[in-house]
Parts: C-alpha cells; sequence; structure tokens
C-alpha cells in the first residue's frame, strides 16, 4: 500500500489493483475504523475521509496498513439483469479493435458476468469490472450527449450511463432499465458487490425507447407562513451541509459551499445550525413574507432592502435577526465583495429532502430544483427551540474581483506526477478566476501551465472538495462541493479544509496565489519494531 495525502482530513490509499482494492473496502466496511466517515472506492484507491478529532493521520495509516489484503471476506452480491439493445455507434468500432466479430462482442458481453466493483461519475454510474474483460480505451474525442441507458466500454470496465451526460466510452447498445430512480427505496440499481449479466434484447423497437421521465416534485407541506419568490437573481438554491454517507451510490456530499456563513445564519434565526438556507449567487433575490417569519442574511454583504406593505423602506444589518411582517418585501442587491449570501428563516423550510438533505447538487442533478419567480416557499413554524445569536460576524474579510485571496494548500495525492517547475509554478505566479467557475469547481488561468513528469492516464480514483485538479492544458481546475466523486486527471493539491469557504466566495477576475504548507510526501506506517518498543 501506498499512503497519499489528500488534505488535512483526508488521505488516499494506493492498491495494485482493483482486487485488492476491493478487499480492503471491504475490511474496511465490516471492522470499520473509528473516526473514519466516508470511504470512496476506484480501480485502484480508496479515498478515505475522516475526522482529525477523532483519529489522527498517523494513526489512521497503521491500522490500515494493519489490515488483510486476501479478499477471503468478499461476499456474492445479489443479481441484476440487463437487457440490451446492441446498436451502439461504436460497436463496429470495439470489435474492430478486438479483432473480432461484432456477433462475438454480443455473445461475449453476455456470456460473461460483471460485478459492480465502484460507483462514481454520476449518480448509478456503476463501474463493472470482470465479465468478458475487454480493455477498450476512451474515445479521442468524447461526445457531448450520451444518452440515458446507454451501455458502454472503457479500459477494462462497462458500465450503463444512468443519465444523459457528455462521455466518452464506447457505446455498444442502450438499456430500457433506469439506473438511477429516486422514487425507488435504493435509487442506484446497482451498488458496490452486485453481480451483472447483460442480455441481449435483440432490435431496437420502431421510434426507440421512450425518453424516461423525471420524478414527481414531492408536494409541498401546507403551511401557514411562506416566503413568495418574485425574483431569484443569477441563481438560488437550496443548501444545508450536504448528503455525506451516500459514495456508494454514486453521490457526494454536495452543500454550502461557505459552511461558516449557513450555520451563522442559523444561529441568528435560532435554527440548528445545520438547517437549509437559501445559497444567492451575486444577490438579486427578492420575496415576500406571508405571514410573520424571522430571517437573517450573512455570508458576501449584498445590501438589505425591506420593504413594508405601507412602502416603508428599511436597510437592516448582515448577521442579526430580521423580523418581517405580512406583506414585507426583501430584496438582496449585489455584493460589493463576495459571490454568495445566505438567507435563513425561523423554523427552516418545509421543502421534502432528497436523501436526506436540502441541498441542491448541480452536477449530479441531485435534490430541490433551484428556485424559480413564482415559488412558494413553506416555512415552519417554531415556537421553542435554540436561542437567537446576537454576536455572530464574518470568518473573513469577503474577496473582491481585484484582490489576490491566499489559500493554503496540502501537497498531494499526485504530486509527483509533476516537474519541479510546475511544483514551484503553482505557488509563485498568481491563478486568474475565470468566468466558466461555477458550484462545480473554479477554472483557473495562469501566465504559465502546469506541466506533467508522468504523462501516462490516471485510473479514476476519489476526488475531494477542494482538490486542484489539472487536465491536459495545464490549467488547473479547482474542485467544489459539486464536484465528481471521481475523477481521472491528476491532483497536484488541494485547498486546505480551514480555506474552502473562503474558496467559495472568490468572485470571476480576482486572483489566487497559493501557499503550499508544506513538501508532498506520502505518509509511511510506523516500522513494526517501532510500533512496539516500549520505554
Amino acid at each position: 500500500m501506498r499512503f497519499l495525502p489528500v488534505n488535512l482530513d483526508a488521505l488516499l490509499v494506493e492498491l495494485a489493483d482493483l482486487d485488492e482494492t476491493l478487499a480492503l473496502f471491504d475490511s474496511l466496511q465490516n471492522a470499520p475504523i473509528a473516526g473514519v466517515e466516508e470511504i470512496v472506492p476506484a480501480a485502484r484507491t480508496l479515498l478515505v475521509q475522516y475526522r482529525p478529532s477523532a483519529v489522527t493521520a498517523e494513526a489512521l495509516v497503521d491500522q490500515i496498513a494493519s489490515r488483510s489484503l486476501n479478499g477471503d471476506g468478499r461476499q456474492a452480491g445479489k443479481v441484476v439483469e440487463i437487457p440490451v439493445h446492441y446498436n451502439g455507434e461504436d460497436l463496429a468500432d470495439v470489435a474492430a479493435h478486438l479483432g473480432i466479430s461484432v456477433d462475438e462482442v454480443i455473445r461475449r458481453h453476455t456470456g460473461s458476468e460483471y460485478s459492480a466493483a465502484f460507483c462514481g461519475f454520476a449518480p448509478g454510474f456503476a463501474y463493472l469490472s470482470g465479465g468478458a474483460g475487454f480493455e477498450v480505451p476512451r474515445r479521442s474525442t468524447p461526445r457531448t450527449r450520451v444518452p440515458a441507458g446507454a451501455v458502454a466500454l472503457a479500459g477494462g470496465f462497462s458500465a450503463v450511463y444512468p443519465q444523459a451526460s457528455p462521455g466518452g466510452w464506447q457505446i455498444l447498445g442502450v438499456t430500457p432499465l433506469r439506473m438511477w430512480d429516486l422514487t425507488r427505496a435504493e435509487p442506484a440499481l446497482l451498488k458496490p458487490g452486485y453481480r451483472v449479466r447483460f442480455k441481449d434484447a435483440g432490435p431496437l423497437p420502431e421510434g426507440g425507447l421512450p425518453p424516461h421521465a423525471e420524478a414527481p416534485d414531492a408536494p409541498a407541506p401546507d403551511t401557514l407562513h411562506a416566503l413568495g419568490i418574485r425574483a431569484t437573481g443569477l441563481q438560488t438554491l437550496l443548501q444545508d451541509l450536504g448528503r455525506p454517507g451516500q459514495a456508494g451510490q454514486g453521490v457526494s456530499t454536495s452543500g454550502a459551499l461557505d459552511r461558516g456563513a449557513v450555520r451563522a445564519a442559523n444561529r441568528v434565526v435560532g435554527n440548528d445550525p445545520a438547517s437549509a438556507c437559501l445559497e444567492v449567487l451575486m444577490g438579486g433575490l427578492s420575496f415576500v413574507a406571508d405571514g410573520p417569519v424571522v430571517i437573517a442574511v450573512t455570508g458576501a454583504l449584498a445590501p438589505i432592502e425591506v420593504t413594508s406593505s405601507s412602502g416603508r423602506r428599511l436597510k437592516p444589518c448582515h448577521y442579526q435577526p430580521i423580523q418581517l411582517e405580512d406583506g414585507d418585501q426583501v430584496t438582496l442587491g449585489t455584493p460589493p465583495a463576495g459571490l454568495r449570501s445566505y438567507v435563513a428563516v425561523r423554523g427552516g423550510f418545509a421543502v421534502a429532502p432528497v436523501l436526506g438533505s436540502l441541498s441542491t447538487d448541480t452536477l449530479a442533478q441531485v435534490g430541490p430544483k433551484p428556485l424559480a419567480i413564482g415559488d412558494r416557499l413553506g416555512v415552519h413554524t417554531k415556537i421553542a427551540g435554540h436561542a437567537v445569536a446576537l454576536d455572530e460576524t464574518p470568518a473573513f474579510d469577503m474577496p473582491r474581483a481585484d484582490d489576490v485571496v491566499t489559500l493554503d494548500v496540502v501537497m498531494g495525492p499526485r504530486s509527483d506526477w509533476f516537474t519541479p517547475e510546475a511544483l514551484a509554478c503553482l505557488a509563485e505566479q498568481t491563478w486568474r478566476v475565470t468566468p466558466q467557475s461555477n458550484r462545480v469547481g473554479i477554472r483557473l488561468a495562469g501566465d504559465t501551465p502546469l506541466a506533467r513528469e508522468i504523462s501516462g492516464e490516471l485510473p479514476s480514483e476519489g476526488t475531494a472538495v477542494g482538490a486542484i485538479q489539472v487536465p491536459p492544458s495545464g490549467q488547473p481546475v479547482l474542485f467544489l462541493a459539486d464536484h465528481p466523486l471521481t475523477g481521472g486527471y491528476p491532483v497536484i493539491g488541494a485547498v486546505a479544509s480551514h480555506h474552502l469557504d473562503l474558496a467559495g466566495q472568490i468572485p470571476v477576475n480576482a486572483r489566487i496565489r497559493f501557499n503550499p504548507l508544506g513538501t508532498f510526501e506520502e505518509l509511511r506506517p510506523t516500522p513494526p519494531d517501532e510500533a512496539t518498543h516500549t520505554p
């Protein structure tokens, strides 16, 4: 095993192959280590996220290194049969690459059993190993849209696309089965350990397969009090602290980009700090109180204006409770600094959670839809509970578009894939935040791209919030809350956990300077003689 740093609360365990990876994953699932919060398996790595207050990185490495990799405890999962119409655009090319006929490709694909090794890329996207043992490269140019249900190959894996998305896998055909369906008790049809058999379903029906219908919205609870949405600005989303623990279904945590601001807003109105808020991008939100409510606004200091039903205008303060009466209208202006403001309401929003959270994951398309004009957001009535907090203040000065913002960085896990010059360049030059940035990640531009020492392809591995991933262009992407669960480009370092909220507030055209907290070093288990030595 190799142990590679990922962040102050995460590390990557690299193993020899998929079998060792799954054996270690099973061991850690069957006998958990206290303090480990989530494990994301991939082709030959495990991303382990942990609570530093419960276990140190050194102790965690020692405990993982002692685990057996023989895989004897792995139990065969249930069998899922997937019918396939083998009409894929790449079927003939795959056959030519393998040096066999199209009929032989279909015969082998349907004649072997696959195993769901791990999930990533998108909710319900399972990487299926074993089977026919095909080794097929990705397309040189990914498609901008692969249809939902597409059955495809890449590397040594087979998979089924759960929803329409861009993709570079080789398409063999299509299945009518829904791989991801939020109306099911378990939305993901396939989970790690399940076995899969493909079945030839014959020619595609005339007219093709019917499109996958979207899951119906849960009915809004009938509440006495509500917020009536008049304007949403660029984007207004419901966000809480996310949905951890769903990696087995290919779902990342997501959640608010400035988690400290969410906690503060909720404390101001007397809610549980983990309650959902409205995350407002660059102001522009306007709503009317339907009944008396108490709100608070934190995060980016967007000007607040309250207009009463009688026409009186007030400009209340941030980080303070604001009492609204029936008919009062609230408007948030454009913040002079920062990007995202957070609006909490006493009692919380009466919206049905999705997989236990009200967070909207914009990449995975999981969670409540973005707010729209005309929406009525119900508010729970709160009679007792937490007292309001009157001493909340911002955790940091909000960055402006002309600022240079310094972010601490933990080097790894793939710093050794880059040249010494690239490692120096990461810290020495400033990186401009481009307009292509969003909740998935901050796309950066620098005068000198980051050059790689190793040019080979990196098997997909788990990625963490804050990861600085470097695509072939050499211009890095700083992953934020809606990043993909796994990725195939090397991560040179990660923004330290204590600076993630600040990263989520950096506006377009601001510049970032990265401050490495140390050089890249592998984490090593304590040698046996030292571990057993007592003074």
